[in-house]
């Protein structure tokens, strides 16, 4: 019975021994699923990004991560007044944006794949004032008109006046052209928007296709979670945490699935 006993035992053993082998070769397949679904997840649906600058303050400040949604315009879906939103940079707009963060390579790489928030050098983030056929103004210290209305803009920051009385671009009257958009950020005295972006090929719009989504919500960190809703003055006829992985997370609960399948089939 104890020569028994001990066979059983070794058997267990061995079992033990090539199940635990077995979970790790199974590792490299769920890691890898996991980050082809991140990438997926970045590239289709959702996207962190890290604020590098004060334009937006106080609806965004420095180091907030928000998460942009990619989805809406693969369906169609343009940019409305009223959207924070992300864009590739027109023409080098960056030159003049304060804060412009500067990755290294594994930073980079992790940010690729939707691990980390984008780090990349290219994408600014405005909210949308104007939109094609629009015609919007500054006057003074304003406020913003747009289509004659002016525009009631309680998200503009503490301090700043809607509209900024310097002739370096804080007086104009422009009509938006189609599929163009025009934008400014919430810290009026603080945002190289299209202002002051008069001079570019662009004439400081932004192309619509340059824009890379909306941004919904503040995610990290948790003591400034918030939405990002569209005002609604905006729509009058006339006028690295959590949220830093969120696709890798996603891509993980995606793989596990597909390995315990692949596991229970073996077995």
């Amino acid at each position: 019975m104890g020569e028994a006993a001990a066979e059983g035992t070794e058997a267990g053993g061995g079992e033990g021994r090539r199940r635990g082998r077995s979970m790790w070769r199974e590792l490299p397949v769920l890691v890898g699923i996991a980050l082809v679904l991140a990438l997926v997840v970045k590239t289709f649906l959702v996207q962190a990004f890290s604020i590098p600058s004060g334009s937006m303050e106080n609806t965004l400040r420095v180091g907030d991560r928000v998460l942009v949604d990619k989805l809406t315009p693969w369906f169609g879906s343009k940019p409305t007044r009223g959207e924070v939103v992300v864009f590739h940079d027109p023409d080098n707009w960056l030159l003049d944006e304060a804060g412009a963060s500067h990755a290294n390579p594994v930073q980079k790489a992790l940010s690729f794949v939707g691990v980390m928030p984008s780090v990349t050098e290219h994408d600014l983030i405005k909210r949308v004032i104007g939109v094609a056929g629009d015609t919007v103004e500054c006057e003074g210290t304003g406020p913003v008109k747009v289509n004659g209305k002016p525009l009631a803009e309680s998200y503009v920051a503490a301090g700043n006046t809607p509209c900024t009385a310097d002739r370096g671009g804080g007086q104009f009257k422009v009509t938006v052209p189609k599929g163009m958009l025009w934008v400014m950020g919430d810290h009026r005295q603080f945002s190289a928007d299209s202002r002051y972006h008069q001079n570019d090929k662009d004439r400081g719009f932004v192309p619509v296709g340059n824009v890379v989504g909306r941004a919904i919500v503040v995610a990290w960190p948790v003591t400034h979670w918030s939405t990002l809703p569209i005002p609604g003055t905006s729509s009058q006829p006339g006028a690295r945490a959590a949220a830093d992985v969120a696709p890798g997370a996603l891509g993980l609960a995606g793989a596990a699935p597909f390995v315990l399948w692949r596991r229970r089939r073996r077995s």
